[in-house]
């Protein structure tokens, strides 16, 4: 079992250039990124004396627990995709994480993240999930980090419904492709809250394949500028949403028409 612990730190030449007239331990404190992707660890040890830590690249390894990052208090990235981690736990420290890649794990559930007011990144996509399993989110983890989540990536998770996701004010790019959403009235609403967004894939969802998909979506976010890879120019905005207006105003008058007809003074009846 190999353990990320500061004696692997000292053993990596890519790491441990000994600057001059610096200890072991004062060289630690010095360090802001750590790289130690794909070298088949499956622990995190004790790093506390990496005190400046600020991005930690822990992807295509076997690490099945999040520990012993309590003293990351500097923390802005980190990078642990392609792991066997089930749970998202003991970030709570990581108050000043930005950008958090948990993609390609056996993730069941989002949550644990009630504390991160600085996350503005999160992907989570690909888990490993149980035949029949989908991606779930905790409602109190979505709540916090409706004031600061820019990029959300849950593709490829089983998902059929992100009504929850709604609170996400913030989002500017969101990645679902490959998942299960079917229903274009349900993305109509979400999106509605999303005034922000400006990237989007759905890309590999049923409702892809519902008439007029493209057209209802573009005119619901009005600040996208790509949908499923392909991009938005401003004259095929500009037109669609005159179409809808006009299509609204023409039903609106109509059943203004219809309830006058009606009426007892002006019916024929």
């Amino acid at each position: 079992m190999v353990h990320l612990t500061v004696d692997l730190i000292a053993k990596s030449r890519k790491h441990f250039k000994k600057k001059r007239g610096l200890s072991f331990p004062e060289y630690l404190k010095t360090l802001t990124h750590l790289h130690f992707s794909n070298k088949n660890i499956e622990d995190i040890g004790d790093l506390s004396m990496c005190t400046n830590l600020t991005v930690l690249y822990l992807y295509d390894n076997n690490i099945t627990y999040i520990g012993n990052l309590s003293f990351a208090s500097n923390l802005t990235h980190l990078y642990m995709q392609n792991n066997s981690i089930t749970h998202i736990d003991n970030l709570h420290n990581l108050q000043n994480l930005s950008k958090l890649y948990l993609g390609g794990n056996k993730i069941a559930v989002v949550e644990g993240l009630e504390q991160l007011h600085q996350l503005k990144e999160l992907h989570v996509e690909n888990q490993r999930l149980t035949p029949g399993e989908k991606l779930l989110f905790d409602p109190r983890t979505l709540d916090s980090l409706a004031e600061s989540l820019c990029v959300l990536n849950i593709n490829n998770n089983n998902i059929d419904d992100i009504r929850d996701l709604a609170v996400l004010k913030e989002l500017q790019h969101f990645s679902a492709a490959d998942n299960k959403l079917c229903s274009i009235e349900e993305l109509e609403d979400v999106f509605s809250h999303w005034s922000q967004l400006f990237l989007m894939d759905l890309s590999g969802n049923p409702v892809c394949k519902k008439p007029k998909y493209r057209d209802r979506l573009i005119t619901v976010c009005t600040s996208l500028e790509a949908l499923d890879g392909r991009e938005i120019n401003d004259l095929t905005r500009e037109f669609l949403i005159n179409w809808k207006a006009s299509r609204e105003a023409k039903k609106k008058k109509n059943n203004k028409h219809d309830v006058w007809s009606t009426h007892p003074l002006f019916s024929n009846k």
